[in-house]
């Protein structure tokens, strides 16, 4: 399920409008002198910087100013041979502030787009129409508007591997037929190139002549009071009498066709251009453009809508609304990207980079037979070196993957057998306030948040009377840190929990709560924890881990524990006699190495203590949290999580027997397919599980103990209901139907 609408945090600079074309429809060009001075153009690339956390300087231009000749000549004063030679030095000035150039400047020689290439991250030509027909009515004196001279241009861009947006304009008096041939001939370009990244669909609308008025300052003032008062009028102009209708219906026959055509690409649409827009992301639009922080300099008097209130409006519908770079993360490599404008990326913006295995903040070289010896060290159970584990956190060969599946296999047979187990239990989070500010996280609110709440014990007591009645035999109990929370507080939840239902497992706190707990007591972690057991506590969810690598912890949640610290909770839990989970959050911003680095930590502790019942690997869903929305981290592919699933078998060899795959992050279907990648475990049925759902999973918050039990049979392997501590309760053979389990 698409569950991502993307957008380019930009900044427009309307380097020149002076234009050679005369389209009926167009209040941006001019056949005046039009030209930013340098001085200007770094004015305003400086303000840009500090503004909107602007990533994208989008550069408009109109059709070949220098055929202009005050254009001409004053280039010429300036030293620049001609105005791409203008447009290059503004792209370098702009790279140097850390802003991805994307140009768009109408039909260009190959030499041109050539030169362009070295500077920008990405280049765009809109298409329009294939119709002649239209050279006649409203592109008439427009020479650079004859579709061939406009495909030419495409496919120049295609041979050369620019990362291109392209699109059609509808409303100008085209036919349907003409319509669906302009997608048609894009798609021939995208077939032959590949390099489309993005389909803009494009309606038009009508708007007031600016003769004598300047479209970019008219489209600055119209956004800042959008952006400010959430309120937009559009001048209300009656339709030309070339123009011809476009209806919601129309649009979405387009998108559903730009789909079929061209499956792999973006299709975007304009949200400033009509209220239809959310209709249109819901029947397959997966892109609002540039939100530009300075207005729409084409339709000056329809501003965009700001991100917030983008977000606002999405989420209604169960959308997240994603940052991206104006280049596609696909096309983030050498061979799409000049070495300057990859080298920017790499530096301010790598987390946007696709993971592909190999890191994204430095080059990584690994031998090339580390991992297939690593995978027949493993077999045996045998620790891993760093260099091993990463090469296998690493690893892009199918051959090799697949051994280091049948080895996570082997491994999971010899230790847990062939039974699938799981628990029926509940998650029951009494508060979402929280200080700490994790950018992972969609669950954590302030005080203030008016979505924060803290639930009263007549609400606890209902939910883990709803949690017996269903059969559960755990309690699993995480909050946010709360600011006004003491030791006692937490006590009273246990000791509450085991006056309402005493017969129920306690496994409850993070080691970051616990933390916490001693911080605000002034106790020691070993005492804190013997407090706990005395109130009631059973066992200790091993969670607040994501990496155990400070410097990964630094990135993504500064205000949270450190390694040291979580490995110090950790053992006084298990001195203690408390048993706990271990887990790991991946698919972030995490290298390989940093990965390894965890799982080292995990087995070392393991083999000092003994102390962990089970891993369970957390996939990062990014949907609705800091790191998803504004720093271009997506979804986990299901290959790569699987991957990953088998190398966290290996990392472990024989020290934790169990090892699970969470369904609510990677879905059931993925989790039973985990089954054949070393796991043996599906964990709960959890019931409610705010801190992923708010995140923006999709995977539902709640299954019954039926649902897990079919999942193992679909696997070919018995299940078995177990404890909390893995004692079994009950077993389903394979032939045994799960009824009113």
């Amino acid at each position: 399920m698409r569950r991502r609408v993307t957008f380019s945090r930009n900044l427009t600079l309307s380097l020149s409008r002076t234009c050679r074309c005369y389209c009926k429809y167009c209040a941006f060009a001019t056949h005046r002198p039009h030209l930013h001075e340098p001085d200007e153009v770094i004015e305003i690339l400086d303000r840009a910087v500090g503004r909107h956390r602007v990533k994208e300087l989008l550069v408009l231009t109109g059709e070949k100013p220098e055929h202009n000749a005050g254009v001409a000549q004053r280039l010429a004063d300036l030293g620049f041979r001609d105005f791409t030679d203008y447009v290059v030095w503004v792209c370098e000035r702009a790279l140097e502030r850390g802003l991805l150039p994307h140009t768009n400047l109408g039909v260009l020689s190959r030499d041109d787009l050539a030169a362009l290439r070295e500077v920008t991250a990405s280049q765009g030509l809109m298409l329009e129409s294939v119709s002649e027909r239209l050279l006649e009515t409203v592109h008439a004196g427009s020479p650079t508007k004859h579709p061939a001279a406009r495909i030419a241009t495409i496919a120049a861009a295609g041979e050369l591997k620019i990362p291109f947006t392209s699109g059609i304009l509808v409303g100008i008096g085209e036919t349907e037929e003409e319509r669906m041939a302009s997608l048609a001939a894009l798609a021939e370009l995208h077939e032959a190139h590949g390099h489309l990244q993005e389909l803009i669909l494009q309606n038009f609308v009508p708007h007031d002549s600016y003769y004598g008025r300047e479209p970019a300052d008219i489209a600055d003032a119209a956004a800042a009071d959008y952006w400010r008062t959430g309120v937009s009028e559009g001048p209300q102009v009656d339709a030309p009498r070339w123009a011809c209708p476009v209806t919601l219906q129309d649009m979405k026959r387009l998108i559903s066709e730009t789909r079929r055509l061209m499956p792999d690409i973006g299709i975007q649409v304009p949200p400033n251009l009509s209220d239809w827009w959310p209709e249109l992301v819901a029947a397959g639009a997966t892109d609002l453009g540039g939100l530009s922080a300075n207005g729409d300099h084409i339709s000056p008097e329809h501003p965009f809508p700001s991100p917030a209130q983008v977000r606002k409006r999405l989420a209604a519908d169960g959308y997240a609304l994603s940052e991206r770079l104006c280049v596609y993360p696909e096309y983030i490599d050498r061979d799409w990207v000049a070495a300057p404008v990859l080298d920017v990326i790499a530096s301010r913006y790598w987390s946007f980079i696709p993971r592909r295995g190999s890191g994204r903040r430095a080059e990584l070289t690994v031998a090339a037979d580390a991992a297939p010896r690593a995978v027949e060290k493993a077999r045996d159970g045998r620790a891993l070196s760093l260099e091993e584990l990463t090469a296998l956190f690493a690893e892009r060969r199918p051959e090799v993957i697949e051994d280091m599946r049948c080895a996570a296999d082997e491994l999971r047979e010899r230790l847990a057998g062939d039974t699938v187990t799981f628990v029926v239990n509940r998650n029951i989070n009494v508060s979402n306030v929280c200080v700490v500010g994790c950018s992972f996280c969609g669950f954590g609110q302030s005080k203030r948040s008016p979505d924060a709440y803290e639930h009263s014990e007549q609400e606890f007591a209902r939910r883990i009377a709803e949690a017996q009645r269903f059969g559960a035999t755990e309690i699993c109990i995480q909050s946010g840190i709360h600011p006004d929370w003491g030791l006692d507080d937490y006590l009273h939840w246990l000791r509450f929990a085991k006056a309402v239902a005493p017969e129920l497992h306690l496994h409850a706190y993070s080691p970051m709560e616990v933390a916490h707990m001693c911080d605000v007591s002034g106790l020691a972690a070993r005492e804190v924890f013997a407090r706990l057991r005395e109130a009631g506590l059973g066992s200790t969810p091993g969670t607040a881990a994501e990496v155990l690598h400070d410097g990964v912890r630094e990135r993504i949640s500064p205000n949270k524990l450190p390694v040291a610290r979580w490995v110090e909770v950790i053992e006084a839990s298990h001195a203690e006699g408390l048993r706990s989970t271990a887990t790991v959050m991946f698919g972030h911003i995490e290298e390989p190495t940093e990965l390894a680095e965890h799982m080292r930590i995990v087995r070392e502790l393991q083999e000092r203590t003994g102390g962990f019942t089970e891993f369970v690997p957390l996939s990062f869903i990014p949907f609705q949290t800091l790191l998803g929305r504004a720093h271009g981290v997506q979804e986990i592919t299901r290959e790569e999580n699987l991957k990953h699933t088998a190398v966290f078998r290996l990392a472990l060899g024989e020290t934790v027997p169990s090892l699970q795959a969470s369904w609510v992050k990677m879905g059931l279907d993925a989790a039973t397919e985990a089954l054949r990648w070393g796991v043996n475990d599906l964990g709960g049925t959890l019931m409610e599980e705010s801190i992923s759902r708010m995140a923006g999973s999709y995977h539902g918050v709640r299954l019954a103990p039926a649902d897990l039990i079919t999942a193992a049979h679909a696997a070919g392997r018995p299940a078995a209901e177990r404890t909390t501590l893995y004692d079994i309760r009950r077993r389903y053979e394979v032939d045994e139907q799960p009824v009113n389990a």
